[in-house]
């Protein structure tokens, strides 16, 4: 590959070429331009593009020195993904093309077995893997030989450097010559990384030095943050602002928005590129009050509660569009004294929504919680459960009552409308259905829908802190650490909530009472970007489109408008980014 192109082998019959070219192109990410058109998002702040900086140059000699030999030099990021390949003759590139060792493949050991870039990732340290060594079939005609690169401030594995060559062609000088690369580029990361901290430390003193304001300074690595900062920010913030500038600055140098901090904390804040064009060393960002706010200190004051709002013990976390969203869709239910139908998928909150609910409209009744599922092994006994609960006094909540008992869906209808309060709320995973149980939910005149946990990644700052204490004996109870919450912030946790709390209660097992770094995650959840492919710049992309179509209520038309693209280009992004229309956070609307 030179220069971001992929070079394949001459034969357009090649029978692997399109899928090497479209896994390639599918790294490339495209991000919307303010003024409507489709361009390459700037890659500045994807931790790739930094290493292929430190590396570039020393693999360029070293491709020029092996130039038509038999030896191909390979760079993988820190998820085992190839994102460069140099040298090598004609027919070892033929070669690695039809084994799919190319840009754009991942080459993880939990995924593709032993080789000399998933095994240096694994092990951390240099390996050698040759013939039938490795895992795969299509590998064993090759030696390969991987080293980590470390980054040399942090320490964190930035990728490796691997050298391939045939089994055949195998040299005992091979290893030594990977290493004394590894060490070029780990130094030539140690010098960029020195001038990217020296020019965040000018900018940072630069922007302090203005009329009191809170600064923070960041970067993959580096946070400085004046006293007005650590007063004002929380210890999830600064994940959150690092992904929030990630997000606002994807195609601009300075963005000016209101963000929502912990606590429900809104400044007005000001982000802005510290770098030089083609070398991002990372942002500035300036806090001040709102225009609104009744005096002008620098630290900015909680947000007044809400008409109706409960303890913020009580109150649902998270400062996204569509936790907004969530809570404002609650408000509204609160407002008519009718049955409530909690929709949403698997492990997304929606019991908690529900005693949420509850908690809100009377919080001195009691209240009882009925599994649908039961009703399937007896259903004569759970129905009598579910009536003997409405006699009494207080709130009966249904889980999963989309999976009630077939036959029990005409009695269950005459009951839901017979309920002359709101004493019944049910969760399901959504409206829809033609069959009976489906026409159940049909019975309840409102219904609010709980967004998954990749269409809000920001909330996991907010969410975290609770699940940590609710899972953790210990006083005081840990906390995330920068690093491994920016991991967190960056995944897109298939399972909802639920997985997230699964995951922090192996991590507080694991770090024995101590904050949580990386180290004590689980294995699978330790790599900084999403775990199905996109990247941090394309989850951004996606919550952008997602917030617009949370805050048009789906209307697609004033969505494009929002975003300054055609509605056609829409669609498209919806499409590319896996947005399902018909799973959006929906608002609450009476029936």
């Amino acid at each position: 590959m030179i220069d971001g192109s992929l070079a394949v082998a001459d034969d357009d019959a090649h029978p692997f070429r399109d899928e090497i070219v479209s896994s390639w192109r599918r790294c490339k990410l495209v991000g919307v331009a303010p003024t409507g058109e489709d361009v390459p998002y700037q890659p500045e702040f994807d931790r790739p593009n930094r290493l292929l900086r430190a590396a570039g140059p020393v693999m360029d000699r070293l491709a020029e020195q092996m130039i038509g030999g038999p030896v191909s030099i390979l760079l993988a990021d820190c998820e085992a993904q190839i994102i460069d390949r140099r040298a090598g003759g004609r027919e070892l590139s033929q070669a690695l093309d039809k084994a799919l060792v190319a840009p754009g493949f991942h080459y993880a050991e939990e995924f593709t077995g032993t080789n000399g870039i998933g095994s240096a990732l694994e092990e951390r340290r240099p390996f050698v893997v040759s013939g039938a060594e490795h895992f795969r079939e299509n590998l064993q005609e090759f030696t390969c030989i991987g080293a980590p690169l470390r980054h040399p401030i942090s320490g964190s594995v930035e990728g490796v450097l691997d050298v391939t060559c045939r089994v055949d062609d195998s040299n005992e000088l091979l290893r030594p010559l990977v290493l004394a690369a590894v060490r070029e580029i780990e130094s030539r990361m140690y010098a960029d990384a020195s001038r990217r901290e020296q020019m965040l430390l000018e900018q940072f003193l630069r922007a302090s030095r203005r009329a009191a304001t809170a600064v923070l300074t960041l970067n993959e690595d580096v946070v400085m943050a004046n006293t007005a900062a650590s007063g004002l920010l929380d210890h999830s913030d600064q994940a959150m602002l690092w992904e929030w500038a990630c997000r606002m600055l994807g195609s601009r140098d300075e963005y000016v928005g209101e963000v929502r901090l912990a606590r429900d904390v809104v400044v007005a804040a000001r982000a802005t590129r510290v770098g030089d064009p083609g070398a991002m060393a990372g942002v500035v960002v300036e806090m001040r009050p709102r225009s609104d706010a009744p005096d002008r200190v620098a630290v900015a004051r909680p947000r007044g509660r809400r008409r109706g709002r409960t303890d913020a013990s009580e109150a649902m976390a998270g400062r996204s569009a569509a936790a907004g969203r969530l809570r404002d869709d609650v408000d509204s239910v609160l407002r008519l004294d009718v049955p409530v139908l909690v929709c949403g998928e698997p492990g997304t909150g929606k019991l908690f929504v529900a005693k949420h609910v509850h908690r809100r409209r009377d919080a001195h009744e009691p209240l009882t919680v009925l599994d649908a599922v039961a009703s399937q092994d007896d259903p004569a006994a759970w129905m009598a459960r579910l009536n003997v609960s409405l006699d009494a006094s207080g709130t009966v909540v249904v889980r999963h009552l989309d999976e009630l008992a077939p036959e029990l869906a005409t009695r269950v209808e005459a009951v839901v409308d017979s309920v002359p309060r709101a004493r019944v709320i049910a969760t399901a995973r959504g409206r829809g259905g033609r069959d009976a149980v489906s026409r159940v939910l049909d019975h309840f005149a409102l219904s609010l829908t709980v967004p998954p946990l990749r269409y809000r990644g920001e909330d996991v700052a907010d969410l975290s802190p609770l699940l940590l204490n609710a899972c953790s004996t210990r006083r005081p109870v840990p906390r995330l650490t920068p690093c491994a919450l920016r991991t967190l912030v960056g995944l897109d946790w298939p399972g909802n909530i639920r997985e997230l709390e699964s995951v922090l209660f192996t991590a507080v097992t694991r770090s024995l009472g101590s904050d949580i770094s990386q180290q004590h995650l689980p294995p699978e959840y330790r790599s900084g970007g999403n775990r199905s492919g996109p990247s941090l710049l394309q989850r951004a992309e996606r919550d952008i489109v997602m917030e617009a179509l949370v805050e048009t209520r789906g209307n697609k038309l004033a969505a494009a408008a929002r975003l300054g693209v055609a509605r056609s280009t829409l669609y498209r992004k919806m499409r590319v980014l896996g947005i399902d229309e018909n799973h959006l956070p929906a608002p609450t609307t009476p029936r």
